[in-house]
């Protein structure tokens, strides 16, 4: 069971965020590190405990007014957010779902734990290692990027227990389905089907960030946000920074990054708003269905001109003016043969052990470039698919296409389409895992 009562401001903390000075802010932020350097000042103290009041209550866990005023200025730091009248209720609410969602997280992890007798929460050890990556990735060492918080008046245990449980969840949910994700060719092959398809349209190189509406309250409270986060990277916040602390989609963790794609691969509204952007350009918030895209369109390309096959084939030697009977039973001999070509490493072998008939690689080239009747079946033909038998002047073929892509374009490779639906469906599984903790859990909010 669930209960919420509507959220209070915290007038002390906000008014000690307003009052966070970070000296050349707005410059720093348009760096494309999450972490900025700032002039030494003094840390705050940790507020007294008896005089911090409760934000939540978490299956019987607390969330103090000073780890919500503490995760807001984690927010804005690592974000690039200035915090400003009108932005700081935003910044109160989603810092507050993160720290509920990371007590369920963890709460769950614990019981697993102590259940399975595993070990999942991460350790000291391989926390320090964390912060220590991502402080090469800032150009720093770890004491200098906890010193650079701590100028800006986050604590060090803020930060760490963040990452403690990112990196905790990501593992658990890694190591509990990772395993037993299967990814089949039939759906690599669908993809590359889907992405032979729109080759000739317009391609764009997009970073999204979007912001789920039943997570957030609502289609209105979603848009709200989005515009507040719009304006925030116009005046310099980076856009992959707002994107992992502030978006829902899978591609958070990259920054935001969802690379090349193609009309229809995002929902219309995206589309139509793509047509419309140069590269460069953010765009306005855009409602679809489930909640609020900012997309920023990095780099456009129109599409590609021609497909390359790569084919081999299987063939029967007959004369032009071959007799019909002659052509009628290769046509059976090939038939015959076609079912037991199921891939393109075993083609040859296959074909050899059948009398008169001879196997090769015909290698890549553009479709346009084939005789009219391999062309057809090039385009018909999805990869790992093999041809009925075709005539020609030669002889009797059957064709195999064993891979297909644009030219100009930097298809990505099959392990690589793998992995992206891999990480895909994990994403998915750990968005539902939460939505059902949240669900079941007894959340007080005050």
């Amino acid at each position: 069971m669930r209960s919420a009562r509507s959220v209070t401001t915290f007038a002390a903390s906000a008014a000690s965020i307003l009052a966070l000075t970070v000296a050349g802010f707005p410059a720093q932020a348009r760096q494309a590190t999450p972490l900025v350097d700032a002039p030494p000042a003094a840390a705050e103290p940790r507020a007294n405990p008896l005089s911090e009041s409760v934000a939540a209550v978490v299956n019987d866990d607390i969330v103090s007014s000073y780890d919500l005023m503490q995760r807001m200025r984690l927010l804005m730091v690592t974000s690039g957010l200035q915090p400003t009248q009108e932005n700081l209720p935003q910044l109160e609410q989603e810092a507050l779902r993160s720290l509920i969602d990371e007590h369920v997280q963890m709460q769950e992890l614990r019981r697993v734990e102590r259940e399975q007798k595993i070990t999942i929460i991460s350790t000291d050890k391989e926390v320090d290692e964390e912060i220590e990556n991502i402080a090469q990735g800032n150009k720093m060492n770890a004491q200098q990027l906890l010193a650079s918080l701590s100028a800006q008046g986050v604590s060090a245990d803020t930060w760490r227990a963040q990452i403690r449980a990112e990196t905790s969840w990501q593992n658990w949910i890694s190591g509990r389905y990772g395993s037993r994700l299967r990814i089949g060719e039939d759906q690599i092959k669908a993809f590359q089907r889907r992405m032979a398809e729109s080759a000739s349209k317009p391609q764009y190189q997009v970073s999204e960030v979007f912001i789920d509406a039943v997570r957030v309250g609502g289609a209105e409270v979603a848009l709200n946000g989005a515009r507040q986060l719009v304006t925030q990277m116009q005046q310099g916040a980076p856009f992959a920074a707002v994107a992992r602390q502030f978006s829902a989609a899978a591609t958070a963790a990259n920054g935001g990054d969802a690379g090349w794609v193609s009309p229809g691969e995002m929902p219309a509204e995206v589309d139509a708003a793509l047509e419309q952007l140069r590269p460069g350009q953010l765009s306005a918030p855009i409602q679809v269905k489930d909640g609020v895209y900012i997309v920023y369109l990095r780099d456009k390309r129109s599409g590609a001109k021609a497909t390359l096959v790569d084919l081999k084939q299987v063939a029967v030697a007959l004369p032009k003016d071959a007799p019909e009977t002659d052509v009628q039973a290769a046509t059976a001999l090939l038939a015959g043969l076609k079912p037991k070509l199921t891939s393109c490493q075993t083609l040859e072998a296959e074909a050899g052990k059948v009398s008169g008939v001879v196997a090769g690689d015909l290698g890549e080239a553009e479709i346009g470039d084939l005789a009219p009747s391999f062309q057809e079946a090039a385009n018909a033909l999805n990869i790992g698919q093999v041809s009925d038998p075709i005539r020609t002047d030669a002889g009797l073929h059957l064709i195999a296409v064993c891979g297909k892509r644009q030219s100009g374009g930097g298809a990505p490779s099959h392990d690589q389409i793998e992995n992206r639906l891999k990480g895909q469906q994990l994403a998915l599984i750990s968005k539902r895992y939460l939505r059902d903790l949240r669900n079941s859990a007894t959340i007080e909010t005050r």
